[in-house]
């Protein structure tokens, strides 16, 4: 074989690379005298650079399944694997380095520290990773946000949409190979969401992050490459609308 074609072979390798995995995943929690089955024999590939996402009712599950995902929960039964490493063969320290750097999160209720500042919250995920806190990087991605100017101001002193960009900003800010986001603009008022969402997607397209979004926005989940349905604790393929085009 030529160096040209091992070279073009390992870049598709790359590109389809396998970045989450879950085979037949359960998970159950206990309700007084009640096991509740939450998902049962799961299963769901991500590949590399595609965005997905998950729909479904309320209480189907989508939350508990992003967190399983994540590493942030076990589950009951199943295998998971991100990046090619079991989760399971990892403690909760482990599974905490094995994100650190690499994985970035985006959540409804913001969860930006109070106390800190803008810039602050965006330095978080840099204080995992061993290149240590770079406080260029947090204004870059400030400015990338449109808040360069807000970087000193504490999350009372901003709107929910600009708490949500800071969100967005500390999520990118140690350019991550995977971003979870669970129903980014469910918080927000209509337009506020439109542009948090063009600004999630332009950002997750410039940086070819593969991005997995749990939503109940058809229109948001339409402008993602897959849509997955949660029903019964297991997921489903469905195709886009047209609306969402």
């Amino acid at each position: 074989m030529s160096t040209t074609s091992q070279a073009a072979d390992n870049t598709k390798a790359a590109a389809t690379a396998s970045v989450l995995m879950a085979r037949n995943l359960n998970k159950e929690v206990t309700s007084g005298e009640r096991i509740l089955t939450i998902l049962e024999g799961l299963s769901l590939d991500v590949v590399a650079g595609e965005s997905v996402a998950i729909l479904g009712s309320s209480g189907a599950g989508k939350s508990t399944l992003l967190s399983l995902l994540a590493g942030l929960d076990t589950p009951s039964g199943g295998e998971l694997e991100m990046f090619g490493q079991s989760l399971a063969a990892l403690d909760e320290d482990g599974r905490a380095r094995l994100r650190a750097g690499r994985v970035g999160f985006v959540f409804q209720n913001f969860q930006l520290l109070p106390t800190l500042t803008a810039l602050e919250n965006v330095l978080l995920p840099q204080e995992l990773t061993d290149s240590g806190m770079n406080s260029s990087r947090g204004r870059e991605w400030l400015e990338r946000v449109g808040l360069v100017e807000r970087m000193h101001h504490l999350p009372k002193q901003l709107s929910g949409g600009e708490q949500q960009r800071v969100a967005i900003a500390r999520a990118f800010v140690t350019e991550p190979d995977l971003v979870f986001a669970d129903e980014p603009t469910g918080n927000l008022d209509r337009d506020t969401g439109q542009r948090i969402a063009d600004l999630l997607f332009g950002l997750n397209r410039a940086s070819g992050t593969t991005l997995v979004l749990v939503t109940h926005d058809l229109t948001l989940a339409n402008r993602c490459d897959r849509q997955l349905t949660l029903e019964h604790g297991r997921l489903h393929e469905r195709q886009p609308t047209e609306a969402g085009l």
